[in-house]
């Protein structure tokens, strides 16, 4: 075997046992895996582990090595960090080996939730039904496990509730009660998102909902029935009173427009009433006379714009009031061309207290306007005459002298008690004769009033009779019915 030959049998023997080597020291598992468990928001430079003394190496042959942090970061993206670390050493023939760290994030409750809404409506109409979706809105939060598990609330005395979605990460925020805008015009929800970290952190998002009107209320009069009271003799074209409604709704919902209900009032009712349709007015296209129409009532309808449009109606009862418009009239003494004058004989010997005659008036009016008072205006002679002022009886005073004239003529007033007076009067002149013609002017008379009061029963027999009839023949008519 030659120098050359021996060399290389050497060298190749050397190799074979760097080989086995090696392999020994990979059969004896110097790799290993090892696991920390850190918190997050460590400062950069926190020592996590020493590697060699975790993995039982000596280190006394091998430099300290320790395993850092060396990055900050706020993304919540990995729970768990998993790294190969390689470990060499510096003979010849460089020998390694490996190991799996695997580091594992404690999370720490420090993101609070937030609240995104991703839909929402500007208005709801006040009759959705309970159920209707306001807005939806996504809940999220950084944290995991329990620090990032919540929880969503609104005011339990709100109108409103919340739904949570299958997936727990959003809600929908819907009506749980019936709206009204005449109560609330909008509403501010305030809604809280809390997770069940501890301590638990929180948020709020405040929703603002604004109630869109409904046509839901009808016109309101301010009093039902209306009683009004007009003065007779009204200035026809001008407003005699007015009716007022109102309505809780708002814009066209609440426009109130007036006008006369034809139907339940009768179409003569508009021949002599007006309404003005914007604001209720009424105006009389007539002048009213008492004496003719005490009163008469009828019916306003107001009806709003909405759509449909709503209405209600109301009673008016209208009374016309007296005026003294009247004079009275003289019904006794009357002459035959129509004036109020009369003559009266009475014999010379009466005694006093001997009724003369009876001035009788009438008056159209009513009340202290028709109460009538009668006075002596004129009289020759205060001392023969008096007059009861309320009956209007003209009576002797005391008996009659021979010095006392023949002829007496009596002026009586007549007034009404009205604010402004009115009155009329009646002329009677009263004639002593001799108790012989006294007589012979009474007969005249009694034989007048007698044909008169004749007449009186004829009328009242025929009158009788037709009533008669007309019972009989009813009383046949409901017996032959009876009967078929």
């Amino acid at each position: 075997m030659g120098p050359l030959y021996a060399k290389r049998w050497l060298l190749g023997w050397r190799n074979i046992f760097c080989l086995v080597l090696l392999l020994e020291l990979q059969l004896k598992g110097i790799s290993a895996q090892i696991r920390y468990s850190i918190q997050e928001e460590l400062h950069i430079g926190t020592s996590v582990g020493n590697l060699a003394k975790d993995l039982g190496l000596d280190i006394g042959r091998i430099s300290e090595r320790n395993l850092c942090i060396v990055s900050g970061t706020k993304q919540e993206l990995f729970e768990v960090y998993e790294m190969k670390v390689m470990a060499t050493d510096k003979g010849v023939v460089s020998l390694s080996t490996h190991c799996n760290v695997i580091v594992k994030v404690e999370d720490e409750n420090d993101n609070p939730p937030e609240i995104d809404i991703t839909s929402m409506s500007s208005q709801i109409p006040e009759n959705a039904p309970p159920g209707s979706v306001v807005a939806l809105m996504a809940v999220t939060d950084l944290d995991s496990g329990v620090n990032g598990q919540v929880v969503c609330a609104v005011p339990t005395h709100l109108p409103f509730d919340l739904k949570q979605s299958p997936d727990g990460h959003s809600y929908s925020l819907v009506t749980k009660d019936s709206l009204d805008k005449e109560s609330a015009h909008s509403y501010d929800v305030t809604i809280t998102v809390r997770d069940l970290g501890s301590p638990a952190l929180s948020s709020t998002k405040v929703i603002k909902v604004n109630v869109q009107d409904v046509n839901d209320n009808r016109p309101s009069f301010a009093r039902n029935p209306y009683t009004f009271y007009v003065v007779e003799n009204n200035k026809p074209g001008m407003p005699i009173f007015s009716v007022s409604a109102s309505d809780a709704d708002e814009g066209d919902n609440a426009a109130i427009s007036y006008s006369l209900d034809r139907k339940s009032s009768g179409p003569s009712i508009s021949s002599f009433l007006n309404i003005n349709d914007a604001n209720g007015s009424i105006y009389a296209l007539k002048k009213f006379v008492f004496e003719t129409q005490k009163t008469f009532q009828f019916h306003v309808i107001a009806t709003d714009a909405g759509n449909p449009p709503l209405s209600s109606n109301v009673t008016v009862c209208v009374y016309i009031l007296d005026q003294n418009d009247n004079a009275p009239v003289i019904l006794y003494p009357l002459s035959s061309n129509g004036s109020a004058e009369g003559m009266e004989q009475i014999p010379r010997n009466v005694n006093a207290g001997h009724l003369v005659t009876k001035v009788r008036a009438y008056d159209a009016d009513i009340g202290y306007n028709g109460w009538l008072l009668f006075s002596l205006q004129e009289v020759s002679d205060h001392s023969l005459f008096g007059l009861d002022r309320y009956t209007g009886r003209i009576r002797t005073l005391r008996s009659f002298t021979e010095t006392d004239e023949a002829q007496h003529k009596l002026v009586i007033l007549v007034k009404d008690n009205g604010n402004v007076s009115l009155s009329a009067t009646a002329t009677v002149v009263v004639k002593l004769v001799e108790p012989k013609e006294a007589i012979s002017a009474s007969d005249v008379k009694s034989a007048a009033a007698d044909q008169g009061e004749n007449d009186i029963p004829f009328y009242l027999i025929i009158t009788l009779g037709s009533v008669s009839t007309l019972f009989l023949i009813s009383i046949i008519v409901l017996i032959c019915n009876a009967v078929l």
